[in-house]
């Protein structure tokens, strides 16, 4: 199945949708791409034909950030509302229940950068690569996001000197979990997505609320939260269909 927006592509075959940016030339983030995005993302959320979800970027480009010809103006209330729509795209990612995989085909620079941040799992092609401009435009920003991927020196790093930072060296950093040549990257990412939806649905969703709710839990509090989530699961179908799949050697046929 596909569908066309103004600013994005959607594909779903196989239990995997394929999320494009496609806005040309290079992909930047206006309010429309942000509200689509935020719209696709969440429906993709609650479709149960979906599993696991693959944001990339048509062209050469993953996004190279926001579209500054929309820049918000210093009236009141201006900017605090264009702050909430960026979140709003940023969010929808980090609260999409099901796994989200950046497959980063290039340039990933600012809110692009971010995007791809949010994801669950980064892949990049060897010509993809991250950078935050902020500071040499007067701004800041990203720090947090930054920050959950990327080791403390490298984070200021990014941050501070505006580099870009390609493929091999995010894997070398353990940010991308696979570094490919640019024909191979989406074949990779759709790999994992595929792994990702042969498992049990619950759970992988149990997984990423896992993920979400102990970041910044103490060990304690969070293993007590997983083991919650644990008991939860083995009084649903798809416990009950992987057990019967094991008794029985085969392949379990998850539904939920």
């Amino acid at each position: 199945m596909t569908a066309t927006f103004d600013t994005l592509t959607l594909e779903i075959r196989d239990l995997v949708a394929t999320v494009t940016f496609s806005r040309p030339p290079v992909n930047a983030q206006n309010n429309r791409l942000r509200e689509e995005l935020a719209e696709v993302i969440d429906e993709l959320g609650d479709r149960s034909d979906v599993r696991a979800i693959i944001l990339t970027g048509a062209g050469k480009t993953f996004s190279a950030g926001a579209d500054l010809s929309e820049r918000p103006t210093q009236d009141p209330g201006r900017y605090t509302a264009h702050n909430r729509r960026v979140r709003a795209s940023f969010d929808c990612l980090l609260e999409c229940p099901k796994p989200v995989i950046a497959a980063i085909n290039g340039a990933a620079i600012g809110a692009g950068c971010v995007a791809a941040l949010c994801c669950d799992i980064l892949v990049t092609s060897e010509r993809g690569f991250l950078q935050m401009t902020e500071v040499t435009v007067g701004l800041a920003g990203g720090v947090a996001h930054v920050r959950r991927h990327f080791g403390e020196s490298d984070a200021r790093l990014l941050i501070y000197t505006a580099r870009r930072i390609y493929g091999p060296d995010l894997l070398r950093m353990n940010v991308a979990s696979a570094c490919t040549a640019p024909e191979d990257l989406l074949d990779t990412a759709w790999t994992i997505a595929a792994d990702i939806a042969r498992a049990s649905p619950s759970a992988v969703r149990a997984a990423k609320r896992s993920f979400q709710v102990t970041e910044g839990m103490s060990i304690y509090d969070a293993y007590r939260f997983e083991q919650n989530q644990t008991k939860a699961l083995s009084t649903s179908e798809d416990s009950a269909e992987a057990m019967a799949a094991f008794r029985e050697k085969r392949a379990p046929v998850f539904r939920s």
